[in-house]
């Protein structure tokens, strides 16, 4: 009785592997595994769930984090302090943000407060993703080249010494 059990147990798997081999060889006919009605790896996905999951994949998590600060800066700094102050560039070697002011009263203030706004952004960031926030305030006023000046002169200063 085990005996015929047994072998009605083998002569089914021998059917089932044929069966699966026949199913497998149909399907690389026609183009391989097509999607069903469950889920699976295929399937396409939202578009923030791509996102994600690329985001994941290629180890971006920190560089877009800051780049959702820089988009976030009105509500990280507040309005007053935004509209004269806003992030440049992200250093994530360095892990240093770099701000532009609009004017040295509004850099010197920025400076004053960089401690604290390091602290608020490693709290909403993750610890020690910014070391430093490096600000820089407006630039001088470009050289005027004219009929005035010299080819080369730098301005009054250069010829006293």
């Amino acid at each position: 009785m085990d005996l015929a059990r047994v072998a009605l147990r083998a002569a089914k798997e021998q059917a089932r592997a044929r069966g699966n081999a026949v199913q497998q060889k149909r399907q690389a006919r026609r183009g391989g595994v097509r999607s069903g009605a469950r889920a699976d790896g295929r399937d396409p996905l939202p578009l923030g769930a791509a996102i994600n999951r690329l985001i994941t994949e290629r180890g971006w998590e920190t560089p877009a984090a800051v780049g959702g600060v820089m988009g976030r800066w009105p509500q990280m700094v507040g309005p007053e302090v935004a509209q004269h102050c806003e992030p440049q560039r992200y250093d994530e070697d360095a892990r240093v943000l770099t701000v532009l002011c609009d004017s040295t009263a509004w850099a010197t203030q920025l400076r004053l407060l960089a401690p604290q706004l390091v602290a608020r952004l490693n709290a909403d960031l993750g610890q020690g993703t910014v070391r430093l926030i490096k600000v820089s305030g407006p630039g001088g006023p470009g050289r005027r080249y004219g009929p005035l000046r010299a080819p080369g002169s730098r301005g009054p200063g250069d010829t006293y010494g």
